[in-house]
């Protein structure tokens, strides 16, 4: 006998001696048909739809061009490479011996960590402070730089002027090539600081110091680190000497900046505005030159002399800051001298919360300002977080000035200032007082 499994009932069973053959599965319903919309059906593109995206530009050459195409500071850096021949390049470019200070100091600012605010107002960013007594439009200044001119032939006259028109300070160096009666015209509304080595021949610091209160200088920064000259290795394998010399391997180098060669040789001949005429290395300038016999009492007279405002750049530690205080400096800058004189010096970042924690403790109102490793405006706004009243650029505005003259000086400035109206907005604050150390964390040392 044969029996029929029901298809509604899955729980049956075939009898002995039968086969379960089960029910076709009904058939699903078809997909409902739709139309493609228009902007996937595949078509020949027409020429109208095509000429928008065929805008080729036509090259552009120009300086201008040139550094507008450059939006950080490396690479501005990049530009002034290819342009500045190798041994003023490594000039600016370059440390003390392995260059692990520089290397640390440029790592500081990248081991942080932003912490932003939100759902604030930064429909407008103020970026302008108050530095010794005066507004400044920029939290940042350009630091004193040595044979400025030997990097490109505008020199000092280019980053003072810069510095004018941004409405920041200047600070003119004692081994400058320009002149403090020179830079005072060229920038005649500019805010003019100059910096001061202390010589051995104290008649000549003397004369340095009246011609630079003359001449309308409001602030007077003396550098402290440089009791001997710092092993620049880059300068001693190239052969670096004050000025360039023309030697076989120079003209070969020149083959490839001629634009820089050709501004050398036929602007004013390359000189010390502030010393004598002098030939040979920077090394032994600085061992002949420089006092290295400097005391807190050498600090003294200088108070006692110059009536502006007195700032000692070269502080490495918490005591020295505290003692140049002390000993009536109105400020002090962290510095180590860009990592061109002691290898593994401290950091200023590093040392900057301490520093600003001991003046709190002091209740002193003394200016802390600081340098070395700045290469971003994102920088300069850690720094200021920290507790910096204020920053100075070296290397950062020489690269601009290599890179073309006084309108990369411009340049640097311009990527500077972008750099920090744009991370303050993303930090959630409107104006330098508003940072605090809680908008920064320093994930390691």
């Amino acid at each position: 006998m044969t029996h029929t499994i029901q298809p509604n009932n899955p729980e049956a069973t075939p009898a002995p001696g039968t086969t379960d053959i089960p029910a076709a599965p009904a058939a699903s319903p078809a997909p409902p048909s739709y139309a493609l919309p228009p902007a996937l059906k595949r078509r020949i593109p027409k020429y109208s739809d095509l000429a928008p995206l065929m805008q080729f530009k036509k090259p552009e050459f120009s300086k201008e061009a040139r550094l507008k195409r450059a939006s950080t500071i490396w690479e501005l850096r990049d530009i002034a490479k290819r342009r500045t021949p190798k041994a003023p390049f490594d000039y600016t470019d370059g440390a003390a011996e392995e260059e692990i200070t520089l290397r640390r100091a440029r790592q500081a600012f990248l081991d942080i960590e932003f912490r932003p605010g939100i759902l604030r107002n930064v429909s407008s960013i103020d970026l302008s402070t108050d530095i010794l007594g005066k507004p400044s439009r920029l939290p940042v200044g350009i630091a004193p730089t040595g044979f400025t001119r030997m990097m490109q032939s505008e020199g000092e006259y280019a980053g003072s002027r810069a510095a004018e028109a941004a409405g920041i300070p200047y600070t003119l160096s004692t081994m400058g090539t320009a002149s403090i009666e020179d830079v005072a015209a060229a920038a005649p509304n500019g805010r003019n600081w100059f910096q001061l080595y202390l010589w051995t021949d104290r008649d000549r610091s003397l004369e340095l110091i009246e011609r630079a209160a003359k001449a309308g200088n409001d602030t007077l920064m003396v550098t402290v680190d440089t009791a001997v000259a710092g092993a620049r290795l880059r300068d001693v394998r190239n052969g670096m000497t004050i000025p360039p010399a023309l030697t076989v391997k120079t003209v070969l180098d020149a083959s490839y900046r001629p634009a820089w060669w050709f501004n050398f040789l036929t602007h004013e001949p390359l000189t010390f505005a502030s010393l004598s005429r002098y030939t040979g290395t920077v090394a032994d300038l600085i061992n002949s030159m420089f006092d290295p016999t400097l005391t807190f009492e050498d600090l003294d007279w200088l108070r006692e002399t110059w009536k502006g405002k007195l700032v000692v750049k070269g502080i490495q530690t918490v005591e020295d800051a505290r003692r140049v205080v002390d000993h009536g400096a109105d400020g002090v800058v962290l510095s180590n001298h860009g990592g061109r004189q002691l290898d593994r010096a401290p950091i200023p970042f590093h040392l900057l919360p301490e520093v600003k924690q001991a003046f709190a403790g002091d209740n002193s109102e003394a200016a802390i300002i600081l340098d070395t490793g700045i290469m971003s405006g994102a920088d300069i706004v850690a720094a200021l977080a920290l507790g910096a009243d204020f920053t100075l650029i070296g290397r950062a505005y020489l690269y601009g000035l290599m890179a073309g003259g006084r309108a990369g000086v411009d340049r640097a400035l311009q990527i500077l200032e972008k750099d920090m109206a744009r991370t303050m907005a993303l930090l959630g604050v409107s104006r330098i007082s508003e940072l605090t150390p809680e908008h920064v964390r320093l994930l390691g040392k």
